[in-house]
């Protein structure tokens, strides 16, 4: 860990508003990425994915009175676990709306591609559109693993510790689910027959 971390680690131990701050701000890209791996096909396309991790933030930092810091793991969890909330209110609003999804566009989530160049850009939307669509193929257990190990970069043990798992069984999971999803990304007619 750096000492700017430690740093922050202290403060918001100590209570400090600031540090708390601080520390959401350190993890809102593997916020942001686990938000937009867990969305799913239909919130996609009703709500952006910065939208919801906004949402998110916002009502984190309301509530930093109680915020307890644990540990870097622990504190990973606690951001997750709210996301996970968020997304589900989110869904469950908009499940009871009678609207035809099928008349929504998906909104693009630009927030990703600062700086690219508009070729690239729909070269980086198609390939992070196949690999969304590869994980909503995964089983839930599944892509919760592989997000958690391979987009939000959380250690096993954390991993382990946040699903209530053995980290034999993290790890068990995630070799099955890479397996999983690397057979869904490969290009058609690579695969090998099963």
């Amino acid at each position: 860990m750096s000492d700017e971390f430690d740093e922050l680690q202290r403060g918001a131990t100590a209570g400090d508003n600031d540090a708390v701050d601080g520390l959401v701000a350190r993890y809102l890209p593997r916020l942001h990425a686990y938000v937009r791996a867990n969305m799913g096909p239909g919130l996609r396309r009703r709500e952006a994915s910065v939208d919801v991790v906004q949402s998110v933030c916002r009502e984190v930092l309301e509530d930093r009175e109680r915020f307890e810091f644990r540990g870097e793991g622990a504190f990973l969890s606690w951001l997750l676990k709210a996301a996970m909330n968020k997304l589900r209110e989110r869904a469950r609003f908009f499940g009871r709306e009678k609207r035809d999804v099928n008349r929504e566009a998906e909104l693009p989530d630009g927030a990703a591609y600062g700086g690219l160049s508009p070729s690239r850009e729909v070269m980086g939307q198609e390939e992070i559109a196949r690999l969304e669509a590869a994980l909503d193929e995964l089983p839930d257990d599944y892509r919760e693993i592989v997000v958690l190990a391979r987009i939000v970069g959380m250690p096993h043990a954390d991993i382990a510790a946040h699903l209530g798992r053995s980290v034999s069984a993290v790890r068990n999971v995630l070799g099955r689910a890479i397996t999983k999803l690397g057979l869904a990304l490969a290009p058609p007619g690579s695969q090998p027959e099963a």
